[in-house]
């Protein structure tokens, strides 16, 4: 991260809150660093206070009225019951310097695409391994060059469950199950893995045949598993393909620095 005025580095300290479609994510910074990250599961009440059971260890409890939060949120009942937090802002599309961003595109991948040229360099293909699989590519000065998005590999997982009566509600694998199974739960996973695998390749593929020198991010719940068997999968891609999974903390993180006046409570 670059730096920023030495006022504001030493003193204002602050919550990221990232609300995705199955969690909550927070992030706790000191100035430039990033002290500590966690999950919760998504609030059910309006929030004037921040409940002292979001808050883990090292965080002052007296802090739960007056912390500093940015907030960026997917899930627009969610972001409502936060914005009666008063010592709250939210980041939205428009604060983010990208061209090439549409109206509906998820501030989610937004803030990871630009946090990813912040810390990473561009050109960048941000592959999110969520709830929903996303792949978003940015080139030089801030411009998007669009993406794609499917159904993330758990949420395949639970569709079949939830849409059919005999399959059973399966996890994702620590490890690749035989191609051709003798199982109902092998044949799912497999279905399901040797399908999505084979086509995230193919777009990291194509990405850089435009992009030879581009940078290839994983993010996401599902980021690190993704990593590591697509460099099994496919020795070409071995430290070839990098896991980031601070990535949309971190383009947050660029917009609070660039604010003029940070939230003071």
């Amino acid at each position: 991260m670059p730096h920023s005025s030495p006022a504001f580095v030493k003193d204002f300290r602050f919550l990221i809150l990232v609300i995705g479609n199955s969690r909550s994510h927070f992030g706790y910074f000191a100035g430039q660093k990033l002290v500590k990250t966690w999950d919760t599961e998504h609030i059910s009440q309006p929030v004037t206070a921040i409940p002292r059971e979001l808050l883990p260890l090292g965080i002052p409890p007296q802090l739960s009225h007056s912390l500093p939060l940015y907030l960026a949120s997917v899930v627009p009942e969610q972001t409502q019951l936060w914005r009666s937090y008063t010592c709250g802002k939210e980041i939205t599309l428009a604060h983010l310097p990208l061209e090439g961003i549409y109206p509906t595109m998820g501030i989610d991948r937004a803030l990871a695409a630009y946090g990813a040229v912040k810390s990473w360099d561009s050109p960048a293909l941000v592959i999110d391994g969520g709830t929903a699989l996303t792949l978003t590519g940015i080139q030089e000065n801030y411009k998007l060059i669009g993406g794609a998005i499917l159904p993330g590999l758990r949420s395949q997982f639970l569709s079949l469950s939830q849409t059919t009566a005999a399959l059973p509600d399966l996890v994702l694998p620590s490890q690749l199950p035989a191609r051709w199974s003798l199982n109902t739960e092998e044949a799912i996973a497999s279905g399901i893995l040797y399908t999505i695998l084979p086509g995230i390749r193919e777009f990291i593929i194509d990405w850089w045949e435009d992009f030879p020198e581009g940078r290839v991010i994983f993010t996401g719940g599902d980021g690190a598993w993704l990593v590591e068997t697509l460099s099994v999968l496919y020795s070409e891609f071995a430290g070839k393909i990098e896991l980031d999974l601070d990535l949309i903390f971190k383009g947050i993180w660029e917009v609070v620095n660039s604010q003029t006046h940070p939230i003071r409570c």
